[in-house]
């Protein structure tokens, strides 16, 4: 439904990923390789999928992750998600790279919402929308460590996404039959006002930011360990590292004063060729040895993917282009839809798996290949 209602440029956007999309598909295809051990003849009469990540209770172990640019993808944009996150029970991650101010996205969700945080514009910049979600109450920041600088994501060069929306007139014109083909698009994207700037990203004496200038001002916005100590300085609530796959950058984030981490390639967005989130996640786990909660981002499209994420330690997963599609397709109503399935899925499953609990879902409930050992 997402790539029937979305202009091509910004379909792809959503659905792919960088250089061969190797890692991006192999974030898929890796919980094949985990395969379920059940236990069968035993009363489960009803399954709790209620779990408890950086302080806040949820309705079941998914989280909604950042995703930029949704408002492009449909006029709801992360208002929309975020509500349709807090009906559900369930928490939700803002991006920087968001078209809804964030204190309205707080204010549209009846849950926990958290504030995912690249250093655009400068430390000073950073430093206000810090306050900002503070202020506003959201419940932890969220820090990508992994985008040095832009993923090369070879369809947004092919149908001309940079120039679709920015540049000269005379640059779009190759690419707008793609735009126009998508007609129904084109009017909700005019009403609701075509190309917005970025609302949390507000530079001093400027004010906010361009949005065709977010893939150079990524690249002057890399997170270093340094940054953490400056950042904790504005910032009391909980800090989460998203970005890693090392087990050696989890105990560095332990060290940096995490209270959780991300296991994730950006959804396979980034640096090409390096492990699908799933098979990294063991290594994290080890690595953090309880210290921090560990949460996992990367290839989920089904509940059994959410229950495999967990058996292997995962303590909750993030959703991002799993929700994203019925975003894309239906605005809040279709997000609401894709969590139902996620929830459904997950409830079947443990009913599957003669389990009663998230809690007690543990590694005896599924094989996984020796060499992940």
């Amino acid at each position: 439904m997402a790539r029937l209602r979305l202009p091509r440029p910004v379909f792809d956007y959503l659905d792919g990923g960088a250089d061969g999309e190797v890692t991006l598909r192999e974030n898929c295809r890796v919980f094949d390789d985990v395969m379920f051990r059940p236990r069968y003849a035993v009363p489960v009469p009803d399954c709790d999928l209620r779990t408890r990540v950086l302080g806040f209770d949820i309705s079941f172990p998914a989280i909604l992750a950042p995703v930029g640019y949704s408002r492009l993808m449909h006029p709801d944009g992360e208002a929309g998600a975020a509500r349709a996150a807090g009906a559900a029970g369930t928490g939700y991650i803002l991006s920087t790279i968001s078209g809804h101010r964030l204190e309205d996205v707080r204010a549209a969700s009846t849950g926990p919402v958290c504030f995912q945080l690249y250093l655009m514009g400068g430390r000073e910049a950073s430093e206000a929308v810090i306050d900002r979600a503070r202020a506003a109450g959201c419940a932890a920041l969220v820090v990508t460590i992994d985008t040095p600088v832009a993923g090369l994501r070879e369809r947004d060069f092919r149908n001309g996404m940079k120039e679709l929306m920015g540049g000269s007139l005379l640059s779009k014109i190759p690419f707008l039959p793609q735009m126009l083909a998508r007609p129904g698009w084109i009017v909700s994207y005019l009403l609701d006002g075509g190309l917005s700037k970025l609302p949390n990203v507000v530079i001093p004496g400027k004010g906010p930011m361009e949005l065709i200038d977010v893939g150079a001002a990524l690249a002057r916005s890399a997170v270093t360990w340094e940054d953490m100590t400056w950042m904790r300085k504005h910032w009391p609530g909980p800090i989460v590292i998203k970005g890693l796959l090392t087990g050696d950058d989890a105990r560095r984030a332990v060290d940096a004063g995490a209270a959780a981490v991300v296991v994730s390639n950006h959804g396979g967005r980034q640096l090409d060729g390096v492990s699908p989130s799933l098979r990294a996640l063991p290594e994290v786990v080890a690595a953090v040895n309880g210290q921090v909660e560990v949460l996992m981002d990367g290839g989920i499209r089904r509940g059994s993917d959410i229950v495999k994420a967990i058996c292997l330690g995962a303590k909750a997963v993030l959703c991002g282009r799993a929700y994203a599609y019925g975003l894309a397709a239906a605005g809040e109503a279709g997000v609401t839809r894709a969590l139902e399935i996620l929830r459904a899925d997950v409830d079947r499953t443990l009913k599957l798996l003669g389990c009663t609990s998230i809690a007690e879902l543990d590694q005896s409930y599924v094989d996984v290949p020796a060499n992940w050992r």
